[in-house]
């Protein structure tokens, strides 16, 4: 992915990125599938940016139990809050693809010293909206949650997925197993429904790929 394509950088010339990433303030490494970003407790300075890929943030109990908090795709923008708040991971970041991951120090990039760069503004606004759009993705989590049935949590997932695309014909980043741990419910009965909704007429899949048709008495479920 191009730097120049990355929402962090939208609107700051190659000249302005070459004075803002300067040595000592960002490096990147390459994570492989399966392989821990972050843990929980981890206390970082930088926030990262996803050059390549894809993350999930994720909760693990003592038990091992894990739940899917959030998928960041590449171009986002991913442990922010816990760099500027300056404490620990509550969460686990494990790469759901082999991915490339872009370290900002924070505490650096955000000195005085910076502020009157040209690019200094135009970062702090692009910084916004990225918070800003984070929060109404872990909103839109708390939506699915707050229904009480695997039903409602999948119709209110897939129909947010259906809205952010633009279209009733989209994939999401989830596998079954994630998708369940993401709306927290059994992957059993997380595939049980689908089929009876399958067979309802309500919506059409093939793995990750999803089609959702109009019908009468869709919301009507468990």
């Amino acid at each position: 992915m191009e730097i120049s394509s990355l929402p962090l950088f939208k609107g700051i010339s190659p000249a302005e990125y070459g004075e803002m990433m300067v040595p000592g303030r960002v490096r990147t490494a390459d994570f492989e599938k399966g392989e821990t970003v972050f843990h929980a407790g981890d206390a970082t300075g930088e926030f990262c940016v996803l050059l390549s890929g894809e993350v999930h943030v994720e909760s693990i109990d003592l038990w091992g139990n894990r739940v899917i908090l959030h998928s960041i795709p590449a171009g986002h923008v991913f442990a922010e809050t816990y760099a500027l708040c300056g404490v620990p991971m509550m969460v686990h970041v494990t790469a759901a693809q082999n991915s490339r991951v872009l370290f900002i120090r924070l505490e650096a990039l955000l000195a005085d010293e910076n502020r009157q760069c040209s690019w200094y503004p135009t970062l702090l606004r692009n910084l916004t909206l990225l918070f800003a759009r984070k929060n109404l993705a872990w909103s839109d989590r708390v939506f699915c949650l707050s229904a009480k049935g695997v039903r409602s949590r999948v119709m209110l997932y897939l129909s947010a997925r259906a809205a952010e695309q633009g279209s009733t014909e989209f994939s999401i980043p989830f596998d079954r197993q994630q998708l369940a741990d993401y709306l927290n419910v059994e992957r059993t009965a997380l595939s049980k429904e689908l089929g009876r909704m399958r067979s309802e007429g309500i919506l059409s899949f093939h793995k990750n790929r999803f089609c959702l048709h109009r019908t009468q008495g869709a919301e009507n479920g468990q």
